[in-house]
């Protein structure tokens, strides 16, 4: 196989910017970061065909864009459980689970481009890629690159390689479809836009020590708590305690470890599995703060993320 070609080192450098474009558009760190290869060999692949009839970056992206399209051609949509059913009336156990293919999964911070960390967080949240996902693929695609990376209609319309027109009729319509989209995961849109790390404190302790009283204290009224791959989500205090309690054994003696996702503060719990001496990745909390409480925690319950954050995979009890 020959070697990359040396002007192609940009384009490795593009990979953080490019993965947090895939992701917004697939909704799973795991398929962007696969769309982020086959860009990346696809890319070297024509790249003695690329004759500068655009700018290396509209080129790259228009790939990018093609990869996406083709990964989402025919497949669900991804959503987060509040957006795809109503809270359980009777707390228990849950057992229904979906595919992972079908539920929007975090991002870790350390894997996608800094800016969009700290500039575009907004549009990084959980609460806007569940939005994004309601989008058809082209309009998704022609939103994010104008309302999120503010590129102009035509740099657009070569990345699509449409027209102006078809363009500016497409961010109409996908703005539209967003402002009526009306999922209840727009609500966690309008959280505090900087996590009080004295709340999280406070979180880790009251769960570390199976505190249910101490816990549902840092909770709103109406907050919840979603676990996908579980299609169950609890709303609402009396709930949250009945759903602790009943899950207390499973839960006691978890450690909770910082990390970030998507722009945010999130928390990888590790809990007692078949060991006595070590504790095994669960899953991702991801809490959602409004005015210094907690409005909604999603627990991903996906351990292969834990190693894209850098976690470990087992934790001792002694640590």
């Amino acid at each position: 196989m020959s070697k990359k070609p040396p002007e192609m080192a940009w384009v490795e450098e593009l990979h953080p910017e490019l993965t947090a474009y895939c992701y917004r558009m697939l909704g799973c760190v795991f398929d962007a970061e696969d769309a982020v290869q086959d860009t990346m060999l696809r890319a070297w692949k024509g790249w003695d065909s690329f004759r500068n009839e655009s700018s290396p970056r509209t080129w790259i992206y228009r790939i990018a864009t093609n990869v996406c399209l083709d990964k989402v051609r025919g497949s669900k949509r991804r959503v987060i459980p509040i957006d795809f059913s109503e809270p359980v009336s009777t707390v228990r156990v849950p057992t229904e689970t979906l595919p992972l293919t079908d539920w929007i999964w975090p991002v870790p911070d350390n894997v996608i481009d800094p800016v969009d960390v700290t500039i575009r967080k907004d549009t990084i949240r959980l609460a806007f890629i569940a939005a994004l996902q309601t989008l058809p693929p082209r309009q998704r695609a022609v939103l994010i690159l104008q309302d999120v990376y503010r590129w102009s209609a035509s740099q657009t319309a070569r990345v699509l390689e449409t027209s102006i027109t078809s363009v500016n009729s497409a961010l109409q319509r996908a703005r539209r479809t967003l402002n009526r989209a009306n999922l209840k995961s727009e609500a966690l849109n309008d959280v505090d836009a900087e996590v009080n790390q004295g709340l999280i404190d406070r979180y880790v302790d009251a769960f570390e020590r199976s505190d249910i009283d101490a816990l549902i204290e840092l909770f709103h009224e109406d907050g919840s708590i979603s676990m996908p791959p579980f299609v169950i989500w609890i709303s609402g205090r009396a709930n949250l305690a009945a759903f602790y309690e009943l899950t207390r054994s499973h839960c006691a003696g978890s450690r909770l470890l910082p990390t970030r996702v998507n722009g945010t503060v999130a928390l990888a719990q590790y809990a007692r599995g078949q060991s006595n001496e070590q504790l095994a990745p669960w899953g991702i909390h991801v809490p959602e703060i409004r005015d210094n409480r907690i409005i909604h925690v999603h627990t991903f319950i996906h351990p292969a993320i834990y190693s894209r954050l850098g976690l470990p995979t087992k934790l001792d009890l002694t640590i």
